[in-house]
């Protein structure tokens, strides 16, 4: 009897506890920066088109049509009201990968911690831009718990649906390896012009875009490594041609090519890539990799069976020799170091299993993962977007987590290592 009340009562508490909780919240054993910061967040739905863009969904040879790309952007920002008010918006996403008959799109919704269509944070200066890429397939609601949790601290984060390789409309995957670089350089001038003072955007006055941050996830991270400096290898420019019936067109993002900025966008002045996607497939080669010049934050698992991890991650990291570079691993984790935790929905019996993998790893807590990601991306984009240069601290670390490491608590600074290097 005594078995049957204690269940009684410890359960209904157990599933409000997890009901209430929402992809970001804080951890008991979550590092010291991983907090929300002091605003509010609100968020809104945008859409940009760039005009003029090669069909490669339609293409059939290399005679390319022209079309305009149209880009939903999901926009976080500081706005007015009560930062410790809890208040929820609801997201609306789907499982599934768009036109395959195993994995049908299923609808389902969650929580996160912003306000839609609040009215924006007026400050005395503009705040840092952060542009986020999702993984092929994504969205742009794959990282809320970060997009969130930066907007907090003062940023404005901006995170695009690639058209062709969201879940909902996947499409083939040369056009992800060309327009991911095109996205994001795009989404960044677009930005631009609708925060000038006079522009009839909500995003007027808000934002200074000549601090920007990049983050990427898997294709993501091969694309912001693109857009900073590191230019694609030969090779990578023959599979896209044999995928495309003989286009060169990936040509203008590739090493050795005069089309190719000899120096990257000088508004960008951190990049972020979580698992970025290529190395182990011969994406780049030493010229490209020595062309990545801003300063590169890179998270992985040791276990990644999708970029690789010796012969992919650590080696881009390795290789990247003119950047200031990091390079924080999950031991014993696969891909999957930065998404959300998977929804509840994703545990239905009979779901394919990658619906579930999608976003969790067989190691780590994801929401444990989250916590120390918010951690570190306050300190290295806290340094190199708003000059705070007290968070450098936080990057000082022994390679093998341990007590020492700041901004951990006791006895939770474990399974981690940590690598930097300067040009």
């Amino acid at each position: 009897m005594r078995l049957i009340f204690l269940l009684l009562t410890f359960l209904p508490a157990l599933a409000l506890a997890q009901s209430t909780f929402v992809y970001g919240d804080l951890l008991p054993d979550a590092p010291e920066l991983a907090a929300a910061g002091e605003h509010a967040i609100g968020v809104r739905t945008i859409e940009i088109v760039n005009p003029e863009q090669p069909n490669l969904v339609a293409a059939e040879d290399a005679e390319l049509k022209m079309y305009e790309r149209k880009l939903t952007l999901e926009v976080w920002y500081p706005s007015e009201g009560d930062p410790n008010s809890k208040a929820t918006t609801v997201y609306e996403e789907v499982m599934g990968v768009y036109g395959n008959p195993e994995r049908p799109l299923i609808p389902f919704s969650f929580q996160g911690r912003a306000v839609r269509d609040a009215p924006p944070k007026i400050a005395t200066q503009p705040y840092p831009l952060v542009i986020v890429s999702h993984g092929y397939v994504g969205s742009r609601y794959l990282m809320t718990y970060l997009t969130e949790n930066l907007a907090s601290k003062g940023y404005v984060v901006v995170a695009i649906d690639h058209a062709d390789a969201t879940f909902r409309d996947a499409g083939p995957f040369h056009s992800t390896l060309y327009f991911r670089s095109i996205d994001v350089l795009f989404t960044l001038d677009a930005i631009d012009a609708l925060s000038q003072p006079r522009a009839e955007s909500f995003l007027a006055g808000l934002v200074d875009c000549n601090q920007t941050g990049l983050v990427g996830y898997s294709m993501g991270g091969y694309g912001v490594l693109n857009v900073g400096g590191a230019g694609y290898s030969p090779q990578l420019s023959s599979f896209f041609q044999a995928q495309t019936g003989g286009s060169t067109i990936i040509d203008k993002r590739c090493v050795g090519n005069e089309a190719f900025p000899a120096q990257p966008d000088p508004r960008i002045k951190a990049i972020v890539a979580f698992a970025p996607w290529g190395q182990n497939f011969g994406v780049w080669n030493e010229e490209g990799l020595q062309g990545l010049s801003v300063p590169t934050f890179f998270i992985a698992g040791d276990q990644d069976d999708i970029s690789g991890y010796d012969n992919g991650i650590k080696a881009i990291y390795e290789g990247a020799t003119n950047a200031e570079r990091y390079l924080l691993t999950y031991a014993g984790a696969r891909h999957n170091v930065a998404p959300n935790p998977a929804p509840p929905e994703a545990l239905a019996p009979g779901l394919h299993l990658d619906e579930y993998l999608r976003y969790a790893d067989s190691v780590w807590d994801t929401r444990r993962m989250n916590n120390i990601n918010q951690h570190f991306l306050t300190a290295f984009l806290g340094w190199k977007l708003r000059g705070h240069a007290e968070l450098a601290n936080f990057l000082e670390l022994s390679p093998a987590a341990s007590d020492e490491w700041a901004g951990f608590q006791p006895r939770t600074a474990v399974g981690l290592s940590f690598a930097s290097g300067q040009p």
